[in-house]
């Protein structure tokens, strides 16, 4: 395979909550070749159907639904993925998404329409260019059915140890990482944040953080100038801020649009830097966040033998689809990529296809020892496929009124979890000679109560063990 030896840089842009039919599912027809939003997909309430839909034009609103922002714990997912009907051996129904919306929660007026919102082609300019220019995975699932923390620790480490709900994670997460191993190795890697990395949380970082941990900005450099590491891991912005703006991670409410605007930036400085031609770039998202998708996840490898002490799950089904989009020069234009095997693509293929292009030794869990990998869909016997030069998207209009009660609005439940777990970090970086402390649960309490005095004290909090 021409790849194994062609790829020397693989760059990850892992955004938030989003669903595959909610962002992809119109990108093509529906048919054998592509599995996208099936016509008349509909979920009950109330005792009538409710249709999956799209806004006839892309405005800042449309941008912004589902608000509010759904239920994303393990057992809400449950009820999304299972309906009425408990989780069990069956073949999941994927009825439950709006029934799930429609119970009491953030004190909101809900529209029973909002999760089957799904956006059409021309709503989303950059991320339908890669995926018509390159590739588009339409059976790339969510690690777990679980919240974004478990499923980014999937990324990372092959498994989340047990834990289904981000407010149950130990800090530091004690469970061996990708970026240990790249280390021990020999293998460069860095990366890139823009307010808060949720990476940073793992044990195994918090030795070397401060050499590898750097700024969005930085990235934008490093590309241009030659420099990328071998990995390169990109976080979005997930706190408003009145001078930087709004997030850009594409979680709900957040609008999509500043989203695309990462997307393109990320895009460009790949394909405008000096190593282009040896590039793997893959944008996905942590978990579908509550929006619709009609494909039921497949049973799954459970990782290790950690059981979810509160449900008895056991991490031995996959969760909802999730957009992914591969792009380089090795693959050819308008793929749809699936795997040959018997599972589906899930966030454990990062680290199988890191594994098997770096030569990084063996799995880290049973789940990314069976998990696909993506080389045998860059199979350009040359890497002759050169896309788009650059995509430049209308900048996100945000208004400033917009921006304001943004930044100055009470914390939702990820932004007070993420504010808590900054808390966590130690106030400077760790010497190599220094034991780490003993991981601690996320406290409930304490920490500033806007998404803005949250943000500026996580980022104080995160540039002070990173030594920025």
């Amino acid at each position: 395979m021409p790849a194994l030896g062609g790829i020397e840089h693989v760059i990850v842009l892992m955004l938030e909550n989003r669903s595959f039919d909610s962002m992809l599912g119109q990108l093509r027809a529906p048919g054998a070749d592509f599995e996208g939003l099936p016509v008349g997909a509909a979920n009950p309430y109330l005792g009538a159907p409710v249709p999956a839909w799209s806004s006839a034009t892309m405005d800042d609103h449309a941008a912004t639904i589902p608000d509010p922002d759904p239920r994303e714990s393990f057992a809400d997912m449950s009820q999304q993925i299972f309906g009425p009907v408990p989780r069990g051996p069956g073949i999941p129904a994927m009825t439950g998404f709006v029934e799930n919306y429609m119970r009491p929660w953030q004190g909101k007026a809900h529209d029973a329409q909002a999760v089957m919102h799904c956006y059409k082609r021309e709503h989303l300019p950059v991320l339908t260019k890669l995926a018509d220019s390159f590739a588009v995975c339409d059976q790339w699932h969510a690690s777990a059915p679980c919240q974004t923390w478990p499923n980014r620790y999937f990324a990372h480490t092959g498994t989340s140890l047990g834990y289904a709900n981000n407010s149950e994670f130990p800090i530091p997460f004690p469970a061996p990482s990708i970026f240990a191993r790249l280390s021990q190795l020999g293998r460069s890697w860095r990366v890139y944040f823009h307010d808060l990395p949720q990476s940073v949380m793992l044990a195994d970082v918090w030795w070397r953080a401060s050499r590898h941990y750097r700024l969005f900005g930085q990235f934008i450099a490093d590309a241009h100038a030659g420099g990328l590491p071998a990995y390169s891991f990109i976080e979005p912005r997930y706190f408003s801020d009145l001078d930087l703006g709004i997030p850009n991670d594409q979680h709900p409410p957040s609008s999509v649009l500043t989203g695309e605007k990462l997307i393109a930036d990320v895009y460009n400085a790949v394909r405008g830097s000096p190593l282009w031609k040896k590039s793997l770039l893959i944008i996905t998202h942590d978990e579908h966040g509550g929006c619709f998708d009609h494909v039921p996840p497949p049973v799954a490898i459970p990782p290790d033998g950690y059981v979810h002490a509160a449900s008895g799950f056991a991490f031995d089904a996959y969760g909802v689809r999730v957009p992914a989009v591969i792009v380089s020069p090795y693959v050819p234009p308008g793929s749809v990529i699936r795997s040959p095997g018997p599972h589906p693509f899930d966030h454990t293929s990062i680290l199988a296809t890191l594994r098997r292009l770096f030569g990084l030794g063996g799995p880290f869990t049973a789940r990314d020892a069976a998990a696909p990998d993506l080389v045998g869909a860059l199979s350009l016997a040359l890497p002759t496929n050169d896309g788009p030069l650059s995509i430049d998207p209308a900048p996100p209009r945000v208004p400033f009124e917009d921006l304001h009660a943004a930044a100055l609005a009470p914390l939702r439940a990820h932004e007070a979890l993420l504010s808590r777990a900054a808390r966590l970090l130690p106030l400077r970086p760790l010497g190599a000679d220094e034991a780490l402390p003993e991981p601690q649960s996320i406290s409930d309490s304490g920490g500033p109560g806007t998404v803005q005095a949250a943000g500026l004290d996580a980022v104080a909090r995160v540039r002070s063990f990173l030594a920025l």
